[in-house]
């Protein structure tokens, strides 16, 4: 069981080499191979605030979607997100349907001084819009 207040634990030499060896692994065609949901390459606003009702409105920013899954979504943002931070992400439901979704964020690399990249998981599947997966491309 999960103790969040127990000190995390380093990682020996073996299962820090296990680990990088891992992340070499993780190349753009093995990361679309591992993906368990069909994805969607959709550009759609997006609004991002905390997902703690005590900072909602001490943080807002607008993105851009990049893909979409019934399990997650990447985004670009104009600044570097938490990883491991949950999120409430609101969609602009002109562009992309879907209901206020809460995600963790999973990954934020740079990509320019101003965009970032970032990987979420969703804590409970969505449905894609019919429509909007007949008008974007499919991402295997």
């Amino acid at each position: 069981m999960f103790d969040p207040f127990r000190e995390p634990e380093a990682l020996d030499d073996a299962q820090a080499f296990d680990v990088l060896s891992e992340l070499e692994k993780n190349t753009p065609d093995e990361i679309r191979r591992q993906r368990a949901h069909f994805r969607l390459s959709i550009r759609a606003r997006v609004t991002i605030s905390s997902a703690n009702a005590s900072e909602m409105l001490k943080f807002r920013v607008q993105c851009v979607t990049g893909d979409l899954s019934n399990g997650g979504c990447r985004i670009l943002s104009p600044v570097p997100l938490r990883v491991g931070d949950v999120y409430r992400l609101d969609f602009d439901r002109e562009q992309l349907p879907l209901p206020l979704t809460f995600a963790r964020c999973l990954r934020c690399s740079l990509v320019r001084e101003d965009a970032f990249e970032c990987g979420f998981t969703f804590f409970a599947p969505v449905t894609l819009p019919e429509e909007a997966a007949r008008n974007a491309e499919s991402l295997v």
